[in-house]
C-alpha cells in the first residue's frame, strides 16, 4: 500500500519526497508534468510545493510555474497521498489550482491503471536501508488520465492520456543522475521506466548504477541492478541521452532525445545542501531495442510522449532555469 513517508520524518532529520503525474496527450506532443513535494532542512520545519510544467510542442517552450508553501498548509489527509494548499493527489485522483505571476492553471483529474505497483530498486529491503539515499517506486507505473485542464484560461479535455504516477524520496539526491520513461506505446500492457545515477563515494563517482523495468506485453523484465553495473551503459547530454539495460536474458538498446526549447530546467536542493540543476521533456522521443534471448529483436518507438530527466551539478548545459528556489 502506497503511502508518504513525511509525516514520520524526526524533527532533526532532513528529508524530500515527491508525488508526480507525467502524461501525454496520445501521439505525443504535449504533455503535463506535475510534482507535489516536501523539503524538510535538519532540525526545520517541512515545506510543501507545486511544480507546474505544460509541455507543448508547437510552442516556443514549456509554460511553468511553482508555489511554495509553509507546513500549516502540508499534509497528509485521509483518502490523499499529499496535499499542498489546496492541491491534492491520492490513489485515482488529483485536483488542484496554482496561480503566480508567471501563470495560473487549475485541473481535476481521474486516473487508473491495471499494472501492479513497481519497486525499481532490485530488491525490497533497500526501501529500509540507510542507503541508497533516494528510494523511487511507481504506485500507478501505466496509468490513463482523464479530467479537465484549464492554463491562463485555455480550457485542456484529457481524455485517455497515457503516463504514470511515480513516488521518490531520500535524504539526499545522487550525486548525478537520469530518469527514462514510456508509456502509450500502442500496446496493452507495455511500459518502460528506468532510473540510473552515480553516487559520490568521497572524492570520486561511482560508476552508472541503473534499475528500472520494462513491461512487455503484460511480462516483466527487471533491468540493472548491483550486479550489472559493468554492462549497464549511460551516455548523457543536457538534450538526450543513449543507455544499455541489460537484465535477465533481455538486453534494451534505446536512446532519448528533444530539442532543448523543449526542456524545463530546475533547481533541486538536497535537504543539507547544496543544489543540482535538474532539466525535464516530457515529450521525448524514444526508441528502444529490445533483445531477448530466443526471440527477434523488437523495437518500441514513442514519438514526443517519452520523459527524460537530468540532474547534474553542471549549470552551463544551456537550459533556462526557472527562478524558483528550492528547500
Amino acid at each position: 500500500m502506497e503511502k508518504p513517508r513525511f509525516p514520520e520524518v524526526a524533527e532533526r532529520a532532513g528529508h524530500y519526497e515527491s508525488f508526480y503525474i507525467k502524461a501525454c496527450r496520445p501521439g505525443g506532443g504535449r504533455g503535463i508534468w506535475i510534482r507535489h513535494t516536501v523539503h524538510k532542512r535538519p532540525g526545520q520545519d517541512p515545506k510543501g510545493s507545486i511544480w507546474f510544467t505544460l509541455f507543448d510542442a508547437e510552442a516556443a517552450g514549456p509554460r511553468a510555474t511553482k508555489i511554495t508553501v509553509s507546513a500549516a498548509q502540508l499534509s497528509s489527509p485521509e483518502g490523499f497521498w499529499i496535499r499542498v494548499a489546496d492541491v491534492e493527489i491520492g490513489p485515482g485522483r488529483a485536483t488542484g489550482s496554482i496561480e503566480t505571476a508567471a501563470l495560473s492553471a487549475s485541473w481535476e483529474l481521474t486516473f487508473e491503471g491495471s499494472a501492479d505497483p513497481c519497486r525499481y530498486l532490485p530488491a525490497d529491503w533497500l526501501y529500509d536501508a540507510r542507503v541508497p539515499r533516494t528510494k523511487f517506486e511507481a504506485p500507478y507505473p501505466d496509468a490513463t488520465f482523464n479530467g479537465t485542464m484549464r492554463v491562463d484560461g485555455e480550457q485542456l479535455e484529457i481524455s485517455a492520456w497515457p503516463g504514470m504516477i511515480g513516488h521518490n524520496w531520500g535524504t539526499e539526491h545522487a550525486e548525478r543522475w537520469v530518469w527514462l520513461e514510456g508509456t502509450g506505446f500502442g500496446g496493452d500492457e507495455t511500459y518502460f521506466d528506468a532510473g540510473a545515477a552515480r553516487i559520490k563515494l568521497g572524492p570520486v563517482q561511482s560508476p552508472w548504477i541503473a534499475a528500472g523495468m520494462l513491461m512487455l506485453d503484460g511480462e516483466e523484465h527487471r533491468l540493472g541492478g548491483f550486479g550489472r553495473i559493468r554492462s549497464s551503459k549511460i551516455s548523457e547530454t543536457s538534450t538526450s541521452c543513449e543507455f544499455v539495460l541489460p537484465g535477465e536474458d533481455i538486453e534494451v538498446r534505446g536512446w532519448i532525445a528533444a530539442p532543448a526549447k523543449d526542456f524545463v530546467g530546475w533547481v533541486y536542493a538536497d535537504p543539507k545542501g547544496p543544489e543540482h540543476n535538474v532539466v525535464n521533456c516530457s515529450i521525448a522521443d524514444l526508441e528502444l531495442m529490445v533483445e531477448r534471448e530466443g526471440l527477434s529483436p523488437r523495437r518500441l518507438s514513442l514519438s514526443g510522449g517519452g520523459a527524460y530527466e537530468f540532474g547534474m551539478r553542471e549549470t552551463d548545459h544551456g537550459i533556462p532555469i526557472q527562478p524558483y528556489p528550492d528547500g
